[in-house]
Parts: structure tokens; C-alpha cells; sequence
């Protein structure tokens, strides 16, 4: 199981060719990974569609039928998945507007790199805040009654701080661990859950809570 699954799945869906490509190279060298850059709507639709990320960067103002507020209605709706709007925007008739569907974050460009990941973390945190007032706690002895190879209670401790919407920097700090010790944990809890990104941990967690 390669890098991609480990790191943080980032969608930047961006129509200005130089700023994507600066943020895509910034995030790969940090505790993220780009897994496409769309420079339109449509372009957006099928990356969520095909490989859906863990978290969106959205400029609001795309050159397009259809702007990045129209593609937040369909990553609320559809993909439920936290987003963060970029926009040179900030007059309150926009800011109104992209409030509607509830991104997890704003960035006015231009913006510093640190603000970008402190964003980004923040974000991922308050969705996963949000999300999971509507579901019941992981219980290790639940999860594990419905999966064929159990997850070890580390493995639990460690899909649980992913759950929570921590970082994988974050979790290592949290829990006293080396990248490479929390990337082993994270293969084997991915393994055992049978999915290969965040993403898929999550809906296949919420989905063994409910079961």
C-alpha cells in the first residue's frame, strides 16, 4: 500500500494554472497529497465522482457556467466531505452565499503557506466534530465483531484519532509515535477494514456503528 492512502487526500479544484500548481507542490512536501488539480466544474464533478479525496480546496470564483458555491451544493448533497473555499472574494453578499452549504473553512488570497495548513487541520477537525454528533462512539468490541481479522487496540486508537479528524502529524504527537510507526498501524487498520483512504475509513466506520 503506497503514500496515498496514508496521507491526507486533497482535491484542488483551482482555474488559475500557477496558484494550483504552487499549492499542489506545497501540500505533496507536507502531511498531505494532491491527488488531482480541475480547473473547472465538470472537470471537479468527475474527480469526486472517481476518486473521491478526503478534503477539497475550492476557489468560489471559477471561469465557468457554474462557479465553486454551485460545486459545494454537490460536495454537500452528494460526496459529504469537508471543503475549504478559496476566494479573492470577501464582500458579504459572497460570503453569504458560500456560507449556504457549509464549507468548513475560508482562505481570502493571497494567503501565507501556514495558514493554508492550519486551515486545512482545522477544518478537517470541525467537520469530523459536526459529522460525528450524529452518530454513535467507535467501540473497538463493535467494530471487531463484524470485521473477518480485528483491529488491535492501537490500530483502534489510531483510527479513532483519524476518525476525530486529526492530522497524521497531529496523531503522532498525540500518541508518541514515529511517522513511520503510525503509517504501519495505518496499512494494517486500512487492511483490516478493507478501504484505502480516510475517506473510505470513515463511511466504512460509520457504517459498522450502525450496522
Amino acid at each position: 500500500m503506497n503514500d496515498i492512502h496514508f496521507q491526507i487526500r486533497v482535491l484542488i479544484v483551482e482555474d488559475e494554472v500557477l496558484i494550483a500548481e504552487n499549492l499542489a507542490i506545497y501540500l505533496n512536501n507536507s502531511d498531505f497529497i494532491v491527488t488531482a488539480i480541475a480547473y473547472d466544474y465538470n472537470e471537479a464533478i468527475h474527480q469526486l465522482s472517481n476518486n473521491k479525496p478526503d478534503i477539497v480546496l475550492l476557489d468560489i470564483n471559477l471561469e465557468d457556467d457554474k462557479d465553486g458555491i454551485d460545486l459545494a451544493e454537490f460536495i454537500f448533497n452528494k460526496i459529504k466531505i469537508p471543503y475549504v473555499f478559496l476566494t479573492s472574494y470577501s464582500d458579504k453578499h459572497t460570503l453569504e452565499r458560500a456560507k449556504k452549504f457549509q464549507p468548513s473553512g475560508f482562505l481570502i488570497k493571497p494567503f501565507h503557506d501556514k495558514s493554508l495548513l492550519s486551515t486545512l487541520e482545522i477544518s478537517l477537525s470541525n467537520y469530523s466534530i459536526q459529522r460525528n454528533k450524529e452518530y454513535p462512539a467507535l467501540e473497538l468490541d463493535i467494530i471487531n465483531s463484524k470485521l473477518l481479522s480485528h483491529l488491535s487496540p492501537r490500530e483502534f486508537e489510531v483510527i479513532q484519532l483519524i476518525y476525530e479528524g486529526n492530522t497524521n502529524i497531529q496523531i503522532t504527537q498525540k500518541l508518541f509515535i514515529s511517522i513511520n510507526t503510525l503509517k504501519r498501524h495505518i496499512n494494517n487498520a486500512y487492511t483490516r477494514l478493507d478501504v484505502k483512504s480516510r475517506s473510505e475509513a470513515i463511511e466504512k466506520l460509520k457504517f459498522l456503528m450502525a450496522a
